[in-house]
């Protein structure tokens, strides 16, 4: 089984002899909420959007993370989703969702 983020041992068996495995970035919504009230930049020039617990193709693994490009109307528990990466900086990003 895969977790998601990185710690020091395996949440499902506490094994510590974990290695890095890079995802497909394909997954599956398995809930999700729409943020349609917030006051702090940047979000509140964002409002309505949607965020969603993705359960990852690699079983095991589930991330939280906003889908931009889903209208909070068209968002659904089951609804398939791929990774879209967003710069933050030179050197770090966002990892965002959009649907299949």
């Amino acid at each position: 089984l895969h977790q998601h983020y990185a710690r020091m041992l395996c949440i499902h068996c506490g094994a510590d002899t974990l290695e890095w495995v890079t995802a497909s970035g394909l997954g599956t919504v398995y809930s999700y909420t729409v943020i349609r009230q917030n006051g702090v930049p940047p979000f509140k020039e964002r409002v309505p959007f949607v965020v969603a617990a993705v359960d990852l193709d690699e079983a095991g693994a589930r991330v939280l993370a906003a889908m931009p490009d889903v209208a909070p109307d068209a968002a659904q528990v089951g609804m398939r989703v791929r990774a879209a990466f967003r710069p933050a900086s030179d050197e770090l990003g966002f990892v965002d969702f959009a649907a299949l």
